[in-house]
């Protein structure tokens, strides 16, 4: 509030106090009353000003003062004419304020009857007394009334020609702050020049698949059994280069540098603006005049179709070689080893939070520590990024070790800063995450894993199966010294890799056919049962020797893929959301190709896995729909 308003406002309470404890209420004779009626009229004027307009609010505050009494009509024209002396002597700074004041000031309500001549001569004599109000000099001067009258109306002119000349201020139109990107650094990574075709099954009520939220063809985009070429990510019109899922959502590159997203976003996993005000049907039980209700899945269009992020959170001529998908966060690698990122991380007490600083990042982020980095890999809640120099640095959630450095209660917001762990230095070339556990193969393609093990599936034997079972630092895996490991994955409680060679291995949990054996084929050396007897982990990792010749292998939950050199994808595991593209919901218990008419004949070469959903992709070319 001004000052001078806070001064009226105190001002006003003073005289509204002052009248109230004046106020009468009993018979006394007429001139008390026009006595008590002048002290306090005096009493409200003669309160502080700072200027007119104060002077204005404090006039106008001034309560009606109701007299019962009876007054005769010369003490009632004394009275009167006591305050018009009073209103016309107080001091303004010039006339306009004046006015503003006595225009201000209630009358007084008179309830005694007068007569009329005597109420005439007090008019007369309020008026003759009004216009000869004092001079400081202390002389009535009628003549220096009406030219300081004249004298005011000029000014009052004069104020209005100002005003009226001087031009209103116009708003100063406040830039927004530009944002401030690094200038786009050396060319680290190439980007990749193969565009795709994307095939994806599974489980797609939120909008997983990418498939939109309308019915195609009479199909729905959800609950697709075996792979269905995804025309969203067509190779002609969106032209795809690389493809990462996270747990409920995914993510892809396109040969224009841009980032498409789609799935779930309540914690910010897809980077962009996904609200909607749709989903809600007529109720009304009124048949529609059209038919395109039929079509509406109530899947929310905005998560469930394939939409660029932002191109502003980006610095100018950006171009991606890399995404990656976490179960609430994405993160991109550039071609100049830089690495943007959005989302968060949860544990086991809820979201933990983006930086130290930040709980959810809705938009792009740049991580301004990582520089010069050829590679990502996510977990449920950790990343791990691979540099030039062969070292590997993680962040994100570390209550199972995943990060391969401890992690106290009182300083857990410090895993969310990317930090080495006991690796070789400068021999690493390529890093992968299970769920909980993370693992690194050096130059001579031998293994590194740490992490959660309760399950073993690290690969390590030495506390597997035991609870809360756990590898602080990076280990070697000894079993697989022998073989130069090309590609190595891991989902929640098991792993698989694939050699040089074409060998594929597996190990971890065994009860949901996760590493693709039959149960009691299982060397029983290499497994730990349960108390009933039963299976229950395959401690060491085991060549699969169903298959051969495997290029690539990945990881979902409870389920996975193995892809050949000659373009066949094999699929096993948990399969009661159809994610293994098997179009069964009944576990598949050995590594079986995935045969449909969409990919028949195709040229696969990589897979990708979600919590429930799942994507296959191979080389677009000339025969493939959505390419012409």
């Amino acid at each position: 509030m001004p000052a001078a308003k806070e001064e009226a406002s105190a001002a006003s309470a003073t005289a509204n106090t002052a009248v109230r404890r004046k106020k009468i209420t009993a018979k006394k004779p007429a001139s008390d009353v026009a006595q008590a009626k002048t002290a306090t009229k005096k009493k409200t004027h003669t309160a502080p000003k700072t200027n007119g307009n104060a002077a204005a609010s404090k006039n106008t505050a001034v309560p009606k003062t109701k007299i019962t009494a009876k007054k005769s009509a010369s003490d009632s024209t004394q009275a009167k004419t006591a305050t018009k002396k009073k209103m016309d002597t107080a001091s303004e700074p010039n006339g306009n304020a004046a006015a503003s004041t006595n225009a201000a000031v209630p009358k007084t309500k008179m309830t005694a009857k007068k007569p009329a001549s005597d109420s005439a001569q007090a008019k007369t004599a309020g008026k003759k007394k009004a216009d000869t109000a004092p001079e400081p000099n202390g002389n009535a001067a009628a003549s220096r009334k009406r030219k300081a009258s004249v004298e005011a109306t000029d000014e009052t002119e004069r104020t209005k020609k100002v005003k009226a000349e001087t031009p209103a201020p116009r708003a100063i139109a406040v830039p927004k702050p530009k944002k401030v990107f690094p200038d786009i650094g050396k060319i680290v990574n190439e980007v990749p020049g193969q565009i795709l075709d994307v095939y994806v099954f599974g489980e797609g009520t939120s909008g997983e698949l990418g498939l939109g939220s309308k019915k195609v063809n009479g199909k729905k985009p959800i609950d697709v059994k075996r792979p269905r070429l995804n025309e969203n990510l067509g190779a002609k019109s969106v032209g795809v280069i690389q493809i990462a899922c996270g747990g409920m959502h995914a993510a892809a590159l396109t040969r224009d540098h841009k980032i498409l997203t789609w799935g779930v976003n309540d914690q910010g996993a897809l980077g962009r603006d996904t609200n909607w005000d749709g989903g809600l049907k007529d109720m009304d039980g009124n048949d529609s005049d059209s038919d395109s209700d039929d079509d509406d899945t109530g899947i929310n269009p905005e998560e469930s179709t394939p939409t660029a992020v932002g191109e502003e959170y980006f610095a100018p001529g950006t171009k991606f070689v890399q995404v990656v998908a976490s179960d609430s966060a994405t993160f991109v690698l550039t071609q100049d080893g830089r690495v943007y990122g959005w989302g968060t991380f949860r544990s086991s007490d809820g979201v933990l939070g983006f930086t130290e600083s930040i709980k959810i990042q809705q938009r792009p982020m740049l991580l301004p520590t990582l520089k010069n980095i050829t590679a990502l890999a996510a977990g449920s809640n950790h990343i791990l990024a691979l540099d030039t120099k062969g070292n590997v640095v993680a962040w994100g959630c570390g209550q199972q070790n995943q990060l391969g450095r401890r992690i106290i209660e009182r300083n857990k917001m410090s895993s969310l800063t990317p930090q080495g762990m006991g690796l070789p230095r400068g021999k690493i070339a390529k890093i992968a995450c299970g769920a909980y556990h993370s693992f690194a193969v050096d130059k001579n393609g031998a293994v590194w894993g740490w992490g959660l093990n309760n399950f073993g599936e690290i690969g390590v034997q030495s506390n597997a199966g035991e609870d809360d079972a756990v590898i602080l630092k990076p280990a070697k895996l000894t079993d697989l010294e022998d073989h130069v490991i090309t590609d190595i994955d891991g989902g929640v409680h098991h792993s698989l890799a694939c050699s040089k060679d074409g060998t594929l291995f597996t190990w971890g949990r065994v009860d949901g056919y996760q590493v693709g054996f039959e149960l009691d084929e299982l060397n029983k050396d290499d497994v730990i049962f349960d108390e009933r007897g039963s299976p229950r982990i395959l401690v060491k990792p085991t060549v699969n020797p169903e298959v051969s010749g495997i290029r690539a292998v990945a990881a979902g939950s409870d389920n996975n893929f193995a892809v050949a050199r000659d373009g066949k994808v094999y699929s096993w595991g948990f399969s009661s959301n159809y994610q293994t593209g098997q179009g069964t919901i009944e576990d598949i218990t050995t590594p079986t190709q995935i045969d449909n008419t969409a990919i028949r004949g195709k040229q696969i070469i990589g897979a990708g896995a979600g919590g429930q959903f799942s994507v296959v992709f191979g080389k677009a070319d000339a025969q493939t729909n959505g390419t012409h």
